[in-house]
Order: structure tokens, then sequence, then C-alpha cells
């Protein structure tokens, strides 16, 4: 008699049920990523020559700090994502939802980005960074009556890092220039001016307005030229790509630490130019920093 297969017994049955059942349960998951953070919907200004009448607008300096939303339970990036603050920094913040930056002082970019993107928080470091606030996203009434409102949400607060970004009125173009000298002779970035009758408004728009004496732009890194004389065996300027693909060549700005080790291919970094030249390259380039995307 031919020997018969061997049937595999209800036990044996529920075994491989179970394990196939696992099996695709963990291809399931090794799909299921989390959702990526929305950005929220914000104020982002235009740029000024300065050439308008400046009565109608409150000015304010423009903090080259990292922006930051508050929504009332998390401080959140540009991007959407939570920024990595420490428990005490956040926990005193107000339930009214707020914009601004995470600043520590004029030239200081480069610290206060590191320190607000570490994963794991120093107390130490954060107790040096202050939340500059300069707008209360989707509040009702004009410019003017919600920058009352913030001053007074700030003042009641009591937390010594949470602080109204300072704004005045200019009568001329001449105050505004002279204003914006001052401000830049003492290392700042330049000026903003939001228009004193706007409601609260998203995205790009002309009722907030940046004002400084250059521009800035982004470029992507395809190259590097080495140095010479005191920079020999290094970096002499980055070979960037505009999204134009016009290339051109940043020197200027580099640290000796950048030059030692730079920016990566393909990264993007932020530049300052004065204008540009028939050909469409930056004049006067210099460079700034290396764009994050938080």
């Amino acid at each position: 008699m031919r020997n018969q297969p061997r049937q595999a017994s209800f036990p044996q049955f529920q075994h491989l049920l179970l394990a196939f059942v696992l099996l695709l349960a963990g291809f399931g998951g090794a799909r299921a990523e989390a959702p990526a953070p929305q950005p929220p919907a914000l104020l982002l200004a235009e740029t000024t020559t300065g050439k308008l009448d400046p009565a109608p607008y409150w000015i304010s300096e423009k903090l080259d700090g990292v922006r930051a939303i508050w929504d009332g339970r998390q401080l959140r990036f540009r991007s959407g994502k939570r920024v990595p603050a420490p428990a005490w920094f956040t926990a005193a913040l107000p339930p009214q939802a707020l914009d601004g930056e995470l600043w520590i002082a004029r030239n200081r970019f480069e610290q206060v980005s590191g320190i607000v993107r570490t994963q794991q928080p120093i107390d130490a470091d954060w107790k040096q960074v202050r939340y500059m606030i300069f707008e209360l996203p989707n509040a009702p009434g004009s410019f003017t009556e919600r920058i009352a409102r913030l001053r007074a949400i700030v003042a009641q607060s009591h937390v010594p890092w949470l602080q109204a970004v300072e704004q005045f009125r200019v009568r001329d173009q001449t105050a505004l220039k002279q204003h914006l000298d001052r401000v830049v002779q003492a290392g700042g970035e330049g000026l903003m001016l939001h228009l004193a009758a706007a409601p609260y408004r998203t995205g790009r728009q002309d009722v907030l307005l940046k004002f400084k004496p250059w521009q800035d732009a982004e470029a992507t890194v395809v190259g590097y030229t080495p140095g010479k004389g005191k920079y020999a065996g290094q970096t002499g300027a980055l070979q960037l790509r505009m999204p134009s693909g016009q290339t051109f060549r940043i020197g200027a700005g580099l640290s000796d630490a950048l030059r030692r080790n730079p920016p990566p291919i393909g990264s993007r970094v932020t530049y300052r130019y004065q204008a540009l030249t028939q050909d469409g390259v930056p004049r006067f380039a210099r460079y700034l920093r290396v764009r994050v995307d938080d």
C-alpha cells in the first residue's frame, strides 16, 4: 500500500495560520508611516525698496532667528515639526496662539539654530533663548488692535523669555531710511513694515514688507574651488547653482571652519547680494548659512 501524505493536525494548522497573519501584519507595519506634519498657514512678507509712504505701517526690526508658532499647546517650526524645547520653556506659555522668532541676539543665528534643533534640549542653552512675538494668528481686528492685545498677553504672562517685538511708527521715507541705517550699523538685518489697518491674513501678502539694504536668495552647492595662499588645502569658494540654472561662486562670508568642512554637495545655502548683473549673476554675493528644512 502506498504511503498516504500526512495531514496537518488542527493545532498545527492554527500555528501556521497565526504565523501567516503575523507575517502580513509585519509587512503592513513596515509600510505604515506616520503622516508628515503639515506646515501651518502663516503670513509671509513681500520685499520693498522703501520707496513708499511708511506712515500707514508699524515698523519693527527684522530679527535673524528661527520662526516658531505656538498653537496654545505645542511649539512648532514653519514646517509643522515640533520644536524640541524643554518642558519648562513651553509650560509657561499662554493658551493663546502666537507667532514669533526664537532669538538670542543679533548675529547669533547659527547658535540659536543649533540650540532649538537639538533633539535633547540643554537647559543652559535654552535659558539664552527668547521667544519674540510679532503676531497673533487668526486673531480678529486690525494689526494695531492685535499689537495691543499681544502686548497685554505678554505682560500678563510674567514669562521672562516671552517678549513682544518692539513696534513703532515713522513719518516719512527719510525717517525710515535713517532707522534702517541705525539697525544695520548695529548688526541688524533690516526692518519689517506691517500695514496697521490689515486684518490677519496668510500667504505672501503686501500688507507685510521686509526692507533691507540687500536681498537674500538660495542656491544649491554643486562643487568647490580650491583655496590659495592661507586657504591652501581648504575650500576657496563654493560653486552654486541658482534655480534658473545659472552658476556662480561665493567665497565671501565663509568662516575658517566652513572652509575646512564646507556644506556638502546638494545642500542648499542662503546668500545675500545687492543686485543681479546683466548676465543674471548676483553682485557682491556673500554666504549666510545652510538652509535647514525643519
